[in-house]
């Protein structure tokens, strides 16, 4: 009660007020209830955002602008002069902003170019809309709204808006996954993929693909309105296009197992990190070369001094990013390799999803105009369902092949340069039951041998302790390994779990899940965090890896929680009977709950 009023105490002082009348009640809000009211009224108003004139001054600045003269910028695509000409008005009616407009060269994701771009670096214009400017009465541009994973973030991510959604959605904030869906196919459209975030230096890099998934279920709310078909007809184009032009296209596409690698291009070192980040690295061949640090870091990045062990340091460091999952002993210093589990599993999703949009919503022929078409693709040509289908008994029968374990009882990551599964025991082993690629005995086997060794006291963990190994001063902890949990991890797995007709086993994960968070919003002010220590019961937010944990460093309240965090707690309680609610609310871990329950006789 004490915690909840402070918590009051300082949302009234941010809303300056003098005086507040607080009912009991509101001190006595059962958590379970609190934190549901708080995601649904108030950590989504606080993670939405929009990107145009009214707060480019703000967003359009880097934190991460290295450069001697950091200041608003602003690129836009070519196929987008209305925002060209939208975004120069305002930087000529606000002079004070100093906000740069460029043009954006078509063949954008060069990888010169990319890397030049970090001379300037700026933000990469995202879908607008038409309206009426209530101030001038007049037609205006105003940016359409998305989530953002975390409250210091102002840009588009990629799977971090996919796991919003699945929150947003049960909130019935249709509005905004329609928004961020729409964004994703003018990403597409114009810069050839879903990016990781709309900023120059990710031009060369995705994320986990989760588009038709996503246009799937808004389309399911929305198929009763006025362009609905229109809406599920571009996302599927988009998806199309990003399926041939960078998922089965190189570099990504390992021609001999047919099998995808997150494998993005890119020079140098990652401009988003300080190049004093890779320290350690650089520092052996700056000295090699007789020149300083930064000599060497801008030698190396233009080429005029040749690596090629460093090349593939940064090549594999670069497919960490782009797989979502940075970082992990799983996937350091050979990720580029790896025809990993996950990007092929929701690969297999993409394949039956478009064949069955393009066969139940399109009369299996499907034109792609030129805007979607992948390269050295004939504008018009017809996509129809039987090749999707295709597509994906092949990639399964591959996945069976290379990734499938049948001792082990798990998929595991494949190096397709050694030409061998490397065995390491990661969460990814469920997202096959997530996308539908395993078969029926497959996921049997699944939820009986990899199971055990995943579960934990608050739900899934990355990893196990045995894959990781070791961990110490020479070699320390990586965020997406043991022994820490994330929300993507446990709601791919509850969605599979019931897939497959698991349904027990996925409402004691949730409850793990949910608990945990529970418990930790509860004594510690309403902390709501990126990711939790799994394995601790008393305080799982406190997380030792190498990026923090964002979410906690709030003072008095949080005001946003952490995006997918929140969605997996939203999504969660739809698991949960109003019994396993009840239980939750007073803060009854599973194990007790268990017992309660079998004494009476439940």
């Amino acid at each position: 009660m004490l915690s909840n009023l402070l918590q009051e105490l300082t949302l009234a002082q941010d809303y300056g007020r003098k005086t507040i009348v607080l009912d009991e009640a509101r001190l006595n809000e059962n958590p379970v209830s609190r934190l549901k009211r708080l995601i649904t009224y108030s950590f989504w108003d606080g993670l939405t955002r929009r990107i145009d004139g009214s707060n480019i001054a703000q967003v359009g600045r880097d934190p991460k602008d290295w450069t001697a003269d950091p200041r608003p910028r602003i690129y836009v695509p070519r196929g987008a002069p209305e925002q060209h000409e939208y975004y120069t008005r305002i930087a000529r009616e606000h002079p004070d902003m100093r906000l740069d407009v460029q043009w954006l060269a078509e063949n954008c994701d060069d990888d010169a170019y990319v890397r030049d771009l970090n001379d300037a670096p700026g933000l990469l214009a995202i879908a607008m809309e038409k309206w009426i400017d209530p101030a001038t009465g007049k037609e205006d541009l105003r940016g359409l709204p998305f989530v953002v994973p975390g409250g210091r973030f102002n840009e588009l991510y990629g799977w971090d808006s996919y796991m919003e959604s699945l929150g947003l959605l049960i909130n019935d904030r249709v509005d905004l996954v329609k928004a961020m869906v729409t964004h994703f196919c003018f990403c597409i459209k114009h810069y050839g993929k879903i990016l990781n975030a709309n900023r120059t230096y990710y031009l060369c890099r995705s994320q986990p693909p989760f588009l038709t998934d996503m246009a799937l279920r808004v389309y399911d709310r929305i198929k009763h309105e006025p362009g609905a078909k229109e809406f599920l007809l571009e996302a599927v184009l988009a998806a199309i296009k990003e399926y041939h032009s960078v998922w089965m296209s190189a570099p990504r596409l390992d021609p001999a197992t047919g099998l995808t690698r997150y494998r993005p291009g890119g020079l140098g070192v990652p401009p988003e990190t300080e190049a004093s980040h890779f320290e350690h690295i650089l520092t052996p061949y700056a000295k090699k070369h007789g020149m300083t640090f930064m000599e060497f870091v801008d030698a190396y990045n233009h080429q005029r001094v040749n690596e090629p062990e460093l090349d593939e340091y940064f090549l594999h460091d670069r497919a960490v990013r782009e797989s979502g999952h940075d970082t992990s002993y799983r996937l350091e210093k050979v990720a580029a390799n790896l025809a990993v589990v996950d990007v092929n599993a929701l690969l297999y999703k993409y394949e039956v999803d478009i064949a069955r949009i393009i066969h139940v919503h399109f009369g299996d022929k499907l034109a792609i105009p030129a805007e979607f078409c992948a390269k050295d693709m004939i504008p018009g040509y017809f996509e129809t369902s039987a090749a999707w289908e295709r597509r994906a008994r092949k990639r399964r029968l591959a996945v069976d092949k290379y990734l499938w374990d049948e001792e082990a009882g798990m998929y595991f990551d494949y190096d397709t340069v050694k030409k061998e599964r490397t065995g390491y025991e990661s969460a990814t082993t469920f997202w096959p039951m997530w996308s539908g690629l395993a078969t029926p005995r497959q996921a049997a086997v699944l939820v009986s041998q990899a199971l055990p060794k995943f579960e934990a006291f608050g739900g899934l963990v990355s990893g196990t302790e045995e894959s990781r190994g070791p961990v110490g001063l020479e070699r320390p902890n990586r965020q997406w390994d043991f022994p820490f949990g994330w929300a993507p991890q446990q709601i791919l797995a509850w969605v599979g779990l019931q897939r497959y007709g698991y349904d027990a086993d996925a409402q004691r994960l949730a409850y793990r899940w949910l608990y945990m968070v529970t418990k930790a919003f509860v004594d510690f002010n309403g902390v709501v965090v990126e990711k939790y220590d799994v394995t601790r019961p008393i305080d799982p937010h406190k997380v030792e890896a190498e990026y923090g944990n964002q979410g906690s460093d709030f003072k008095g309240v949080p005001r946003e929680g952490f995006g997918w965090v929140n969605a997996s707690y939203i999504y969660g309680l739809t698991l949960l009977s109003a019994h396993m609610r009840r239980a939750l609310g007073a803060l009854t871990t599973y194990d007790t709950f268990v017992k309660a329950t079998e004494a009476l006789g439940f």
